[in-house]
Formats: structure tokens, sequence, C-alpha cells
């Protein structure tokens, strides 16, 4: 049975509440097991997953968690060096699933959130179960 990590960035409880339901019933759903630890905010998701791996523990990874637009370029970083964080560490080998929602706005975070309209936290769980079951194959 395959086991996965839920990593989250709890900054938008409501939000992540939302993305874990969906990414608990995806992994479920699929017969794997999961396990799910909680960071300050999305820059410290590939580090939290890094470690993690490194215990050889777990065989995929899920990163939730939500960056709104704010007033400044931090959204920018933020987004774009979580992304590129999670990517480096794919291309190393790991199935990691991204399931950052980087949104304008709250409404939005909430429609793609919800398990019942946009459900990327269930996106991000098949799409690491994708990727480990690919990783499998072609061990």
């Amino acid at each position: 049975m395959a086991k996965v990590l839920i990593a989250e960035a709890r900054f938008y409880p409501h939000l992540n509440d939302l993305l874990l339901a969906g990414a608990r019933a995806a992994i479920e759903a699929a017969g794997a097991a999961h396990e799910t630890i909680t960071v300050p905010g999305a820059l410290e998701l590939p580090a939290a997953i890094a470690l993690a791996a490194e215990s050889g523990g777990f065989d995929a990874f899920v990163a939730l968690g939500v960056v709104i637009r704010g007033e400044t370029y931090h959204f920018e970083i933020v987004a774009g060096e979580s992304a590129r964080a999670l990517m480096a560490l794919t291309l190393d080998g790991l199935a990691v699933g991204n399931g950052i929602l980087t949104v304008e706005n709250e409404a939005q975070a909430l429609a793609r959130a919800d398990p019942k309209q946009g459900d990327k936290g269930g996106d991000a769980a098949r799409a690491a179960l994708a990727l480990l079951e690919l990783k499998q194959r072609f061990a």
C-alpha cells in the first residue's frame, strides 16, 4: 500500500480544510494511506517534503496551500518560488502533486478548494499518485 504525505501550509484554515478533504478522499479512494503535516506557509512546503523524503517513509507527496494576491510583490515570490522548488523535487524523482492555489481573491480560492467544485486538493493527490505509478513503472 502506498503511503502519501500531505504537507499543508495552513495559512487559511477554512480553505485548507477543503483542500485536505479533497486530497484525503482521493488518496483513500486509491487505496493508499496518508499522513498530514503542517508548515507555516507555502515557502516551507518544499523543504518539509524534502526532509520527509529523506526519511524514506513515504512514496508520494501532496503540497497544499493557498496564496492570495495582496498589494505587494510578495505574492509573486511565494507563488513562483514554491512552485519552482516543488518542480525541482519532482525532477529529482519524487512523486509530488502541487495543490498550492495561487489566486486573486478568496472567492477564487473557495471555488478551487471545494471538493464539490474545483477539487484542487483531490487533483493534487491524484497527480502525485499518477506520478508514483509512472515512477514504479519505469523503476
